[in-house]
Protein backbone atom coordinates (compact mmCIF):
# COMPACT_ATOMS: atom_id res chain seq x y z
CA UNK A 1 0.00 0.00 0.00
CA UNK A 2 1.39 3.36 -1.01
CA UNK A 3 0.16 6.62 0.56
CA UNK A 4 0.65 10.15 -0.74
CA UNK A 5 -0.55 13.25 1.09
CA UNK A 6 -2.17 15.61 -1.40
CA UNK A 7 -3.29 18.40 0.96
CA UNK A 8 -2.99 18.83 4.73
CA UNK A 9 -4.18 21.59 7.04
CA UNK A 10 -4.84 21.63 10.77
CA UNK A 11 -8.35 20.23 10.21
CA UNK A 12 -8.35 18.66 6.74
CA UNK A 13 -6.46 15.91 4.98
CA UNK A 14 -6.59 14.55 1.44
CA UNK A 15 -4.51 11.43 0.91
CA UNK A 16 -4.12 9.12 -2.07
CA UNK A 17 -4.13 5.41 -1.23
CA UNK A 18 -2.63 3.61 -4.22
CA UNK A 19 -3.80 0.14 -5.15
CA UNK A 20 -6.94 0.08 -3.02
CA UNK A 21 -10.59 -0.12 -4.01
CA UNK A 22 -14.06 0.32 -2.52
CA UNK A 23 -13.60 -2.64 -0.16
CA UNK A 24 -10.79 -1.08 1.86
CA UNK A 25 -11.95 2.50 1.38
CA UNK A 26 -15.42 1.80 2.82
CA UNK A 27 -13.87 0.14 5.88
CA UNK A 28 -11.48 3.00 6.64
CA UNK A 29 -14.15 5.62 5.93
CA UNK A 30 -16.55 3.87 8.31
CA UNK A 31 -13.91 3.69 11.03
CA UNK A 32 -13.13 7.39 10.54
CA UNK A 33 -16.79 8.33 10.89
CA UNK A 34 -16.83 6.53 14.26
CA UNK A 35 -13.65 8.28 15.45
CA UNK A 36 -13.96 11.11 17.97
CA UNK A 37 -13.16 14.48 16.46
CA UNK A 38 -13.96 13.53 12.86
CA UNK A 39 -16.61 15.77 11.30
CA UNK A 40 -16.62 14.15 7.84
CA UNK A 41 -14.84 11.43 5.88
CA UNK A 42 -15.29 10.44 2.26
CA UNK A 43 -13.36 9.08 -0.67
CA UNK A 44 -13.39 9.41 -4.44
CA UNK A 45 -12.33 6.85 -7.05
CA UNK A 46 -14.06 8.48 -10.01
CA UNK A 47 -11.40 9.56 -12.53
CA UNK A 48 -13.75 12.09 -14.16
CA UNK A 49 -14.28 13.93 -10.88
CA UNK A 50 -10.67 13.72 -9.74
CA UNK A 51 -8.84 14.94 -12.83
CA UNK A 52 -8.00 11.51 -14.23
CA UNK A 53 -6.94 10.09 -10.87
CA UNK A 54 -7.47 6.33 -10.68
CA UNK A 55 -6.29 5.61 -7.14
CA UNK A 56 -8.75 6.53 -4.40
CA UNK A 57 -8.41 9.81 -2.56
CA UNK A 58 -9.52 9.85 1.07
CA UNK A 59 -10.73 13.20 2.44
CA UNK A 60 -11.00 13.83 6.17
CA UNK A 61 -12.40 16.91 7.94
CA UNK A 62 -11.91 17.11 11.68
CA UNK A 63 -13.31 19.25 14.43
CA UNK A 64 -11.26 22.03 15.99
CA UNK A 65 -8.31 20.60 17.91
CA UNK A 66 -8.21 17.18 16.22
CA UNK A 67 -5.33 16.57 13.83
CA UNK A 68 -6.57 14.61 10.80
CA UNK A 69 -3.41 12.44 10.75
CA UNK A 70 -4.07 11.46 14.37
CA UNK A 71 -7.69 10.67 13.48
CA UNK A 72 -6.53 8.47 10.60
CA UNK A 73 -4.11 6.66 12.91
CA UNK A 74 -6.92 6.09 15.45
CA UNK A 75 -9.24 4.79 12.73
CA UNK A 76 -6.51 2.46 11.44
CA UNK A 77 -6.02 1.02 14.93
CA UNK A 78 -9.77 0.55 15.20
CA UNK A 79 -9.82 -1.44 11.94
CA UNK A 80 -6.96 -3.60 13.24
CA UNK A 81 -8.84 -4.25 16.48
CA UNK A 82 -12.02 -5.21 14.58
CA UNK A 83 -10.00 -7.57 12.39
CA UNK A 84 -8.34 -9.18 15.42
CA UNK A 85 -11.71 -9.56 17.18
CA UNK A 86 -13.23 -11.16 14.10
CA UNK A 87 -10.32 -13.59 13.76
CA UNK A 88 -10.65 -14.59 17.43
CA UNK A 89 -14.43 -15.11 17.12
CA UNK A 90 -14.03 -17.06 13.88
CA UNK A 91 -11.41 -19.37 15.33
CA UNK A 92 -13.56 -19.93 18.44
CA UNK A 93 -16.52 -20.84 16.24
CA UNK A 94 -14.54 -23.56 14.47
Amino acid sequence: MELRVIDKTDEELRIEIAGEDHTFMNVIKGALLETDGVAAATYDVNPEQSGGQTDPILSIKTEDGTDPLDALADASRSVQTMTDDFTTAFEAAL
